[in-house]
């Protein structure tokens, strides 16, 4: 026990002696890197490399995320958790190609121009196969007024974030697990892509965004996925209220820690084409967001287990897990800005405050976030969104610095994107709640919870044997 605490206490320190040597290095460098824009031509590197971090992205959710879910819930309830990442897959991309494409990353006119798109490129209206994509390196820096300036084709840009628009609503599912309605949840589901995500979607990543004119950096979306759903998840646990046996002081175990393993190694896996794709481009910045992602995830889950260790005797499968999930979600927004010290110190940090959220907070304020949906995507999104606006570097990107390198104003930045975020998803999603409660019902019942909604809702039981 003495020498798991000295190595707590030794790992708490290394945030300080990382910044110390990132901030050295960036002192002595000669020169920061630039990035030259791209030829207007399609790149066929660039297009392979992200039909394949497209792919990546969508296995994210089906099967990794569902996997990840499912594992750690009852056990008749397994397939319920399938079934809603499965419908969100169908349901959320069928509502982007329609329009949610549009109202996200299209140009609307007048005052709505800042706040949501229009409806131009509807069923993907005058988008042609050889069309490039208008956006390239990060969403921030994309042309105004929709340049055509990528290297790869529109489509693919389109179908690379339909792939984000489904797993923000799936997050979601943590938080509300074992006692929602699935007809319910469908429609609260759909309303939230088309009300809170594309807005949201379009403030930041949208040449015309609010946000993203006022400088705001989200690589890969630390304010648009993980803030957003994690708030969101707040919000419907509290609003559906604790599930029956947690109110009777029931303690719900995981029903197949092997499957949450799974699930995480698959979303570790899939990450890298969330974030080292949003680079829209097969070169060093895909490269280094493809590392500081690995070494944040790795950093995150060993300082979870060491807590675990100390705190509680022995380190936990499902807490390594869920420090590498934090890990990743952290380092989402900043993957495009920060180096490798900048991925030590979020790992740090969003292990030790996720931790403290899931073990202490929760318990403490007694809300039935059912498998930390707020406590790892919400605030583990904050950390990551607020520490670009202390790690990121121009050795990455030329026109990034945050406070450390010498740019105090992106924190202040980073924090209005942060509050307003936390003010529509809220506020939009807790009006969506009582809309669809009041019109077709979102709560089960106790007896359809107690029997379990595989059973109740689909008639399936998840590991049913035949006898023959």
């Amino acid at each position: 026990m003495k020498s798991t605490k000295k190595l707590l206490r030794l790992w708490l320190i290394l945030p300080l002696s990382f910044l110390a040597t990132g901030i050295i290095a960036q002192t002595n460098s000669v020169s920061a890197t630039t990035t030259a824009v791209p030829d207007p031509t399609i790149n066929t590197g660039d297009t392979a490399w992200m039909i394949a971090a497209t792919a990546l992205v969508l296995l994210m959710t089906i099967p990794a995320l569902a996997l990840f879910y499912g594992g750690l819930v009852n056990r008749k309830n397994v397939l319920n958790i399938l079934m809603q990442c499965f419908i969100i897959s169908c349901v959320v991309s069928i509502e982007w190609i329609a329009f949610g494409y549009s109202n996200a990353f299209g140009s609307s006119h007048g005052f709505l121009a800042p706040y949501i798109g229009g409806f131009d490129w509807a069923f993907m209206n005058g988008i042609h196969p050889g069309d490039l994509s208008p956006y390239y390196i990060s969403h921030s820096q994309a042309v105004p007024g929709g340049g055509t300036v990528g290297t790869i084709p529109h489509f693919i840009f389109i179908l690379f974030q339909c792939k984000f628009a489904v797993i923000t609503p799936a997050l979601i599912i943590g938080a509300s697990a074992e006692r929602i309605k699935f007809r319910g949840f469908l429609i609260f589901t759909f309303l939230w892509a088309v009300l809170v995500y594309n807005p949201i979607a379009h403030w930041v990543w949208s040449s015309d965004g609010w946000l993203s004119k006022m400088g705001t950096l989200d690589f890969a979306g630390g304010t648009v996925v993980h803030i957003n759903s994690g708030i969101a998840a707040l919000v419907v646990c509290l609003m559906l209220g604790k599930r029956s046996h947690v109110k009777k002081g029931l303690v719900s175990e995981p029903h197949n820690i092997p499957q949450v393993v799974i699930g995480a190694g698959l979303l570790w896996f899939g990450w890298f084409g969330f974030n080292a794709g949003s680079g829209l481009a097969a070169d060093g910045l895909a490269a280094s967001a493809f590392l500081v992602t690995h070494i944040a995830s790795a950093m995150a889950a060993f300082t979870w287990a060491l807590i675990d260790w100390r705190m509680h005797g022995k380190p936990s499968v499902v807490g390594i897990c869920t420090g590498a999930v934090a890990g990743l979600v952290a380092i989402t927004p900043a993957s495009g800005f920060v180096d490798t010290t900048g991925a030590f110190c979020i790992g740090i940090m969003v292990g030790i405050i996720c931790w403290v959220m899931v073990n202490v907070v929760k318990k403490k304020f007694g809300y039935d976030d059912a498998y930390d949906a707020f406590g790892v995507h919400g605030i583990g999104g904050i950390v990551g969104a607020l520490a670009t606006g202390l790690f990121a570097t121009a050795a990455v990107q030329a026109s990034s610095k945050g406070m450390f390198y010498g740019n105090p104003i992106q924190l202040w930045i980073q924090t209005k994107a942060v509050l307003a975020t936390i003010v529509w998803s809220g506020g939009v999603t807790a009006l969506i709640f009582w809309v669809v409660n009041k019109t077709v019902g979102i709560r089960a019942t106790e007896a359809e919870e107690d029997k379990g909604m595989d059973d109740s809702e689909f008639g399936e039981d998840a590991y049913r044997i035949s006898a023959e």
